[in-house]
């Protein structure tokens, strides 16, 4: 009995949340990260996922206040190294690469204006900032360095040792490790258009992180995301 009259009072709630404009979904799709700044050069954009529970209160008629908790991966595919090296007679030569993967909790909190295109469908436009806090990942490269020849039983050691310290700057380390890492907190502003189907969602978005994420202050590092999402709201 305890638990009909609960979920009763849980469908009861639901519908009085709905009559008052608030409605709640899922959202998850697919993004394209990197990062930015004066002195960051040579990155390539990484791709990742984004997925998580979305609200939107429509306060007045097609006004909406828009947010939610989003878990996201971002990062950067980093310059690649290049490695052009002899050790005695032996010629090492290749790239080192390396990619940051982060994993973000992210808030946003956007101004949306809806426009009625047929009914039951809208075209959203929204913008406003984010928040988010880094809450995982790897900083991890992989080497392609290659040995011409054949080593000479007196060189073999050398050119080892050689290689060992080669693959050593390819091991991974946590993303936001407190003294190789990045700073976990970002925040910064988002646009984006979208369009609802009735209950169905689609969505186009970029964030672009407007503080700095590197450990060291002479360097200036900052993220930005673009995401394609779609959803299913309740």
């Amino acid at each position: 009995m305890k638990k009909i009259v609960l979920a009763l009072a849980m469908v009861a709630m639901v519908g009085a949340v709905s009559a008052q404009g608030l409605s709640l979904g899922i959202k998850g799709g697919v993004n394209m990260s990197n990062f930015y700044g004066k002195e960051v050069k040579d990155t390539k954009m990484k791709l990742g996922f984004n997925v998580g529970i979305a609200a939107d209160y429509e306060f007045e008629s097609n006004v909406a206040i828009q947010s939610g908790l989003y878990f996201i991966t971002k990062g950067a595919k980093l310059s690649s190294t290049k490695i052009d090296q002899k050790v005695g007679d032996i010629k090492l030569s290749g790239t080192v690469d390396k990619t940051a993967n982060a994993m973000y909790l992210q808030i946003p909190l956007h101004l949306a204006y809806k426009i009625d295109v047929t009914p039951g469908a809208r075209v959203v436009l929204h913008a406003g900032p984010y928040a988010a806090y880094g809450v995982g990942g790897k900083i991890s490269g992989k080497s392609t360095v290659k040995v011409s020849g054949n080593v000479p039983a007196d060189q073999k050691a050398a050119v080892d040792a050689a290689l060992k310290q080669i693959n050593a700057s390819t091991n991974s380390v946590n993303t936001f490790d407190k003294k190789m890492g990045y700073k976990p907190f970002d925040a910064g502003v988002g646009i984006g258009v979208g369009a609802e189907f009735g209950s169905f969602l689609v969505d186009l978005g970029w964030n672009m992180g407007l503080l700095n994420i590197s450990r060291n202050k002479e360097v200036n590092v900052k993220s930005q995301n673009a995401h394609l999402a779609v959803g299913f709201k309740f």
